[in-house]
């Protein structure tokens, strides 16, 4: 079995191995720690397999970080990204446990935003329903997000509105995925000149 010679800091967060006085590997310094290679160990079969989970973690969980740099993900995206990414689905399962915990992967709080956001830009709640579920947030989730918005009327009155009104308004609408209450009422306070 090859010995565990040195374990040297090339640089922060990296530890550079030596086997049998020769260089063997750079790990993370994270997945040293949890395997707790230390100098004059024999680097076993069964330590070797515990390094290689670790090494696959540290890596799904790294993808994971790089996938939510850029904005939230559901965790339901996140673990369609993992596995694109070649993640098996324990890993997936261990990271987005971990993430979870971390608080940094939250379906509430993602579809709550991402609701916010698309109302924003003008969709009406059913394409703000058929986005969030798309991106598998759980119906009751979906229902609360949606419950936090400006009620549909208004939003839909206040586009209307900054559209012109009238029928033209209310096809926009429409296609935003507005319902037929919004629209029609959009369309009767057009006629009755209710509109601001």
């Amino acid at each position: 079995m090859p010995r565990i010679t040195a374990l040297r800091a090339p640089r922060p967060g990296r530890v550079a191995v030596e086997l049998d006085g020769a260089p063997w590997r750079t790990l993370p310094l994270e997945v040293v720690v949890r395997v707790g290679l230390l100098v004059d160990e024999e680097l076993d079969r069964p330590r070797l397999r515990l390094l290689r989970r670790e090494l696959r973690r540290h890596e799904t969980l790294a993808a994971a970080g790089r996938v939510l740099r850029h904005r939230d993900h559901s965790a339901r995206e996140l673990d369609r990204k993992l596995a694109h990414r070649g993640a098996s689905a324990a890993e997936r399962v261990s990271a987005l446990e971990t993430l979870e915990r971390a608080g940094l992967v939250d379906d509430v709080r993602f579809a709550a935003e991402r609701a916010r956001i698309l109302a924003e830009r003008g969709w009406g709640d059913a394409a703000v329903r058929a986005d969030l579920e798309r991106q598998g947030v759980a119906a009751e989730v979906v229902a609360e997000a949606i419950q936090a918005l400006e009620p549909e009327r208004e939003r839909a009155a206040r586009l209307a509105a900054r559209r012109g009104g009238g029928v033209r308004a209310a096809r926009w609408l429409a296609a935003r995925g507005f319902d037929a209450d919004a629209l029609e009422e959009v369309i009767a306070n057009d006629r009755d000149g209710a509109l601001p």
